[in-house]
């Protein structure tokens, strides 16, 4: 068969722009035909990215929690072990008083026998 029409540039640069223009075409009615597809999809991962990001912030605030909780159970621990640590060295001053207080009463015990031992030699000697 032959071609009775002349295939020039002219033709070819028109049938070029043509079948452009139909791709967009093509293009455009599908892009419209799929917006309400698109626009659901976009909504969903907008939603699926909301309850990520929630998540996320959940995970955290239940970090902080913990963290919170150690370190107030620290703290316990430490004022137990405070307290612990006066109440030793209260024992040991008290202890230490005690001891000074019964050093200081048998030394006068021994003062008053000896004052006593005197003064029956000097009534013997008398």
């Amino acid at each position: 068969m032959k071609y009775n029409k002349a295939n020039d540039v002219s033709d070819r640069r028109s049938a070029a722009s043509n079948a452009k223009a139909a791709l967009l075409q093509g293009y455009l009615a599908a892009k419209d035909a799929a917006e309400p597809t698109r626009t659901a999809k976009q909504a969903e991962r907008l939603a699926l990215a909301e309850a990520r990001e929630m998540r996320r912030t959940e995970r955290e605030q239940v970090k902080r929690d913990e963290l919170a909780r150690i370190a107030e159970e620290a703290a316990a621990r430490e004022a137990v072990i405070v307290a612990a640590a006066k109440a030793e060295v209260e024992a040991r001053e008290l202890v230490e008083k005690n001891r000074v207080a019964r050093v200081l009463e048998d030394e006068a015990a021994r003062k008053l026998e000896r004052d006593r031992r005197y003064a029956n030699r000097k009534a013997r000697q008398a």
